[in-house]
């Protein structure tokens, strides 16, 4: 009896060992740091001049105007969006076939084109003008005066996002269960205070996640204002490559604003996030980078690096 207990005092826990975890990990770490290398002495990256440029008085003039477009977009494109969901869902067909119809026409046609249509809509509508029956004529503009290139970088830019922030709000409103609207009707709610305080917090919490994303999405894309000679951050970046003939650095710069600015809105989102999920999810604790890539390890990697 007494060897028996010997011989079980000598065992003891072993941990499994990933070799294979282990190697790849140190595989995919060492294409980084030979990547890094590369990248660092090459000297027609021209580090210096991307320093130099990084601030320049015009580049700081499109990061505004880059965050300028994306902020009106989103905004006014979601609160469009949200009518647009309205609609979809309502129990009248006439607002339901509207609805789809610009949902479909809007998702259907690249942005691109969007914005070239709107940048030439006076070809079209040369005059842009309000009247009334038996009345005339209120109000005229030519269109040409009227639509600028910020005002067509505008109408295209909260035209295509409200298309898409429409089928997110609607997704978002259509995943609270039936049950809590009839718990609200049945404690006297009514149609607007149900919508407020049962639906909206509900469906804020399916609503994030893929409006975060379309928000990024949203101020990459309007990258494509630089084609009608609006001065984001790209066209700042073209501006100085044609006249300095450094294209590589000044691209690099515009990736590099592009870069700080979504994770900026990452990280604004991850928080945004969390406070909408209190008291549903457990929160756990996220490094930046976790917070900027959206990436997380698994629980059982986690416990093993923890460990």
């Amino acid at each position: 009896m007494s060897s028996h207990s010997e011989h079980t005092d000598d065992l003891r826990i072993v941990s499994k060992r990933y070799y294979g975890r282990w190697f790849s990990a140190l595989v995919v770490l060492f294409c980084v740091v030979a990547m890094a290398h590369s990248m660092m002495n090459n000297p027609r990256f021209e580090w210096g001049v991307i320093a130099e440029s990084f601030t320049e008085a015009s580049i700081l003039q499109g990061v505004l105007m880059t965050l300028q477009l994306t902020a009106i977009s989103v905004v006014l494109g979601f609160a469009f969006g949200t009518v647009l969901a309205l609609m979809r869902l309502s129990s009248n067909p006439v607002l339901v076939a509207v609805s789809w119809a610009y949902t479909w026409f809007f998702r259907g046609v690249p942005m691109l084109v969007q914005l070239f249509l709107w940048y030439n809509i006076a070809a079209l509508y040369p005059t842009i003008a309000l009247s009334l029956p038996g009345v005339g004529e209120l109000w005229s503009a030519q269109s040409n005066a009227l639509v600028s290139p910020f005002s067509a970088a505008v109408i295209a830019l909260v035209m295509h996002q409200s298309a898409y922030a429409a089928e997110i709000v609607r997704a978002g409103i259509q995943s609270v269960g039936n049950g809590q609207l009839e718990a609200a009707r049945a404690l006297g709610y009514r149609p607007a205070q149900i919508f407020r305080h049962t639906v909206l917090p509900q469906a804020m919490r399916a609503i994030l996640p893929p409006a975060g994303n379309e928000i990024i999405g949203q101020l990459k894309t309007t990258a494509v204002v630089s084609v009608i000679s609006l001065q984001d951050v790209l066209f700042s970046a073209q501006i100085i490559y044609q006249r300095t003939y450094e294209v590589i650095p000044l691209l690099l710069v515009a990736t590099l604003w592009y870069l700080l600015m979504t994770s900026v809105l990452s990280i604004g989102q991850y928080y945004v996030e969390r406070y909408f999920s209190r008291g549903v999810t457990r929160q756990e604790k996220r490094g930046w980078l976790s917070i900027i890539t959206g990436f997380t390890l698994p629980k059982a990697a986690r416990s093993v690096s923890n460990g």
